[in-house]
């Protein structure tokens, strides 16, 4: 097997974990990071670390993990699209819908491997929760709901919280799903005292009718990563921090307590917790990148999957602004 030379731009928080799994990967060769900030060079554990994206582009990396912050996503993608080296570029694609669709254009017209960061794919409950949703094991599907919050992160410094949390959920919703986004609505919050939105509530439409929510915050002192699915046959509950995935099944016993009955409308039913494999979500991600690079047929995110997201978190901000739903899409 060759050896692919890898590079990384950005040894922030994500940089870091993106950079200690390319140095443990088979056939992968981590040769230089970029790293301007003096402070995050700490993070380089022996690597070599340049100053300027020139220099790296200058060793011909074999592929590259673009780990920076979100508004410079575009600049430096384009310089790797021109440089024709196969990238994953951190979720999200880009801080706008225009920015990501020149990366998108600019890696195809270059005919250049790309992909998007979403991690939450490669976690281990929401794939086999996609699994067992493929295989109707819910039977019809009303309704999925997501809860992400947490305190606030220093780390983030360029956007607020619908494009650094509620991306994730986007992204996750829509491939679990098997169904694209069709219209949104959206209320936000500044609460921190930032330009940005520190809270975003939402309620939106899949095109296959389903009704998506999502409860997303960076006020909360309780760090919660929860995907629920309801169906008719039950409920399925993934805990993302811990990779669980859990089956809450409707009862077929009626309750003779009538007043509990009504209250509680459908009955209860066993609960089981599913024993899957756990690999972390990061080592996944990044061997189906390098498989991928390798032309093996992998489960990247497409850029063009990560300029959807990006559609869709557009039209939240301008549900937010105008105070209705609107289509995912239009201007």
């Amino acid at each position: 097997m060759t050896t692919l030379r890898a590079g990384i731009i950005g040894l922030g928080a994500m940089g870091r974990n993106h950079a200690r799994i390319l140095r443990s990967l088979p056939g992968v060769e981590l040769i230089a990071a970029v790293e301007p900030d003096r402070n995050a060079r700490a993070g380089a554990n022996g690597v070599e670390v340049l100053t300027d994206v020139s220099e790296l582009l200058k060793l011909a990396p074999d592929l590259c993990v673009l780990a920076t912050p979100t508004a410079t996503h575009a600049s430096l993608g384009l310089l790797l699209a021109e440089a024709r080296i196969p990238t994953l570029i951190e979720k999200p694609l880009a801080h706008d819908e225009n920015s990501a669709s020149l990366l998108v254009d600019a890696f195809e017209h270059n005919d250049v491997l790309a992909c998007v960061g979403h991690i939450e794919r490669f976690n281990p409950a929401l794939q086999n929760l996609r699994d067992r949703l493929a295989n109707e094991e819910l039977g019809e599907i009303y309704q999925i709901f997501t809860r992400r919050q947490g305190p606030f992160p220093a780390r983030i410094s360029d956007v607020g919280v619908i494009y650094d949390l509620a991306t994730h959920d986007i992204d996750l919703t829509s491939w679990v799903m098997g169904a694209a986004y069709g219209s949104v609505a959206a209320k936000v919050a500044y609460k921190s005292g930032r330009t940005v939105e520190d809270l975003v509530n939402v309620v939106a439409e899949l095109v296959n009718g389903t009704v998506a929510t999502h409860l997303v915050n960076w006020l909360s002192p309780m760090k919660e990563r929860v995907v629920v699915v309801c169906g008719d046959r039950g409920c399925f509950v993934a805990d993302t921090l811990t990779a669980d995935l859990s089956f809450y099944e409707n009862g077929t016993q009626p309750s003779k307590w009538e007043t509990l009955a009504t209250f509680r409308g459908v009955s209860e039913g066993n609960m089981t917790r599913f024993a899957i494999p756990k690999p972390e979500p990061l080592e996944t991600e990044l061997r189906a990148f390098v498989a991928a690079v390798r032309g093996d047929d992998s489960p990247i995110v497409t850029l063009r999957d990560g300029l959807m997201t990006v559609s869709v978190a557009e039209a939240l901000r301008r549900s937010a602004q105008c105070g209705a739903m609107v289509k995912v899409g239009e201007q």
